[in-house]
């Protein structure tokens, strides 16, 4: 598949797998990413043509980025302000420490240097915890590398994190505005923001964007859009 230049300027280039998002849609494939420290494959899952996600440590599969995270970046992208949309389900892979939440998100704004981007997440395991305060860390926003969820949490306790309901596997929409500094997190069909990001640690930026990943997560992500 041929990949334009994900330019704003130029309108919405959409990346999607038979979601109903336009007569323009087109299919996201392996080819279209560049990995860092990930595998990409072409899978249904759920009914739905994905993009499967994980993480590879096999010789000459290039290194993760920042903090145990991994990204797969999509080649030519641009982005500044806009909205970034995509269904996407993640869980920890089997043999997976305990501790593993199934981080999966959407990377954006990503630097020359693949370390350098803006991340907002989910950690499915928390969303049906039978603990509180794991619920409240379904949702997580961090910075990297200069600010991971450990910093922020440790900074600015819940001001960066917040609770949805989800489960481990299951699909979910994600939908992120951002605006200079400003970034909202929508879930599902909701009309109002389960995250507010009102100070994005890299300010006024303009990158890639990427599907992201923790250690010891599987992902899925299906029908990616990027309007701008």
């Amino acid at each position: 598949m041929k990949i334009g230049r994900w330019r704003g300027a130029l309108g919405a280039w959409i990346l999607a797998a038979s979601l109903g998002l336009g007569p323009s849609a087109q299919a996201l494939t392996p080819r279209d990413l560049v990995t860092y420290g990930v595998a990409a494959s072409s899978v249904t899952y759920r009914g739905r043509a994905a993009v499967k996600i994980e993480a590879d440590r096999s010789p000459g599969a290039g290194i993760g980025t920042a903090n145990g995270n991994a990204i797969a970046l999509l080649k030519g992208s641009s982005f500044h302000n806009g909205v970034i949309d995509v269904w996407l389900a993640g869980a920890p892979k089997p043999g997976a420490p305990e501790a593993a939440r199934g981080f999966v998100g959407v990377a954006f704004r990503v630097g020359s240097d693949p370390r350098h981007y803006e991340v907002i997440y989910i950690r499915p395991t928390n969303g049906r915890a039978d603990d509180q305060l794991r619920r409240n860390h379904a949702i997580q926003y961090s910075s990297e590398p200069e600010y991971p969820w450990q910093r922020l949490r440790s900074e600015s306790p819940g001001a960066y994190e917040a609770y949805a309901d989800m489960a481990p596997g299951d699909w979910i929409r994600c939908r992120i505005v951002v605006t200079g500094a400003k970034a909202r997190l929508f879930l599902g069909a909701n009309r109002q923001p389960s995250l507010i990001v009102n100070d994005l640690k890299h300010g006024d930026e303009t990158g890639g964007v990427a599907l992201f990943i923790a250690a010891g997560t599987v992902a899925y992500f299906s029908g990616l859009s990027v309007k701008g």
